[in-house]
């Protein structure tokens, strides 16, 4: 029986990891969640587990064989993740979401700091490097409603393309990594499997919504408008990376790893049509 802790269990990744690892004969999924009453996904077992609350992680990580490490995006990320690595039981091996072309700079080397205390723990380790999901045109917090009221989609990109990826692409290759041999200091760059530019974004939202969609460029003060604090640096960092191309980079991760080929972003899009179409 292996035992693997899930953080983030409710998130985008964490919610389809959790169903894909329940699936599989002989494994205990533990779904880490600040409120474990809310995990309910069959075959999960709710977990506390909080970024907040350090003394918790004993009781979360014990006798678990493997751990997905949804990043936290907070400021002193590499100080949780380094003190959660050190009461992880000594085998266990760590696999973290971290995102597409993590190698910059700042604010404070921040991203690749997390990445160095995985790689510098002295376990077995996977990166994963995901590009922009999907998902942000089906949730209600980024652009559905938007498209919806006013047919655009702001978007600060600068001109550069996106190689969007569905998040159930991104558990796929979790789920490997957290099981399979093979993978112990990798990093994979993950992404869809081609990079579009904003405006055939919306050309295929339109198709998709049944209405006219059409992108509309933005500043990054707009993008960013309303966020504050460390998060309004990493939204700024995060468009100033999508004008520089950074989201572009299409590879092949998902079909190496999984041997299937990355869903398409006008896949997507029509398999959630019935919910374009309600939102318009």
């Amino acid at each position: 029986m292996a035992r693997v802790l899930l953080t983030g269990v409710r998130g985008k990744t964490g919610a389809p990891l959790a169903e894909l690892l329940a699936a599989r004969p002989g494994v205990e999924v533990l779904g880490g969640s600040s409120s474990p009453a809310e995990v309910r996904i069959d075959g999960v077992r709710p977990t506390a587990f909080s970024w907040d609350d350090p003394a918790g992680w004993p009781a979360a990580v014990d006798s678990v064989d493997a751990v997905y490490v949804v990043r936290p995006d907070r400021a002193d990320a590499p100080e949780l993740v380094r003190a959660l690595l050190d009461v992880l039981p000594e085998p266990a091996r760590v696999v973290l979401l971290s995102e597409q072309d993590a190698d910059y700079p700042g604010p404070g080397g921040w991203a690749p700091r997390v990445e160095r205390a995985i790689r510098e723990s002295g376990r077995k380790w996977t990166v994963l490097r995901p590009s922009w999901f999907m998902q942000v045109f089906t949730d209600p917090r980024f652009y559905v409603d938007d498209i919806a009221d006013t047919g655009e989609l702001e978007f600060a990109s600068g001109g550069a393309a996106i190689a969007w990826i569905d998040a159930r692409d991104i558990a796929a290759v979790a789920e490997r990594a957290l099981l399979e041999p093979g993978h112990a200091g990798a990093v994979y760059e993950i992404t869809g499997p081609e990079a579009l530019s904003l405006p055939q974004t919306a050309t295929l939202l339109s198709e998709a919504a049944g209405r006219p969609v059409v992108h509309r460029e933005v500043g990054i003060d707009e993008a960013v408008a309303g966020s504050e604090g460390f998060a309004r640096e990493l939204d700024v960092l995060t468009f100033e990376r999508v004008r520089d191309g950074s989201f572009a980079v299409v590879t092949d991760t998902v079909e190496r790893v999984t041997g299937r080929p990355a869903r398409s972003l006008a896949g997507f899009l029509r398999e959630h049509a019935g919910m374009l179409r309600r939102n318009g």
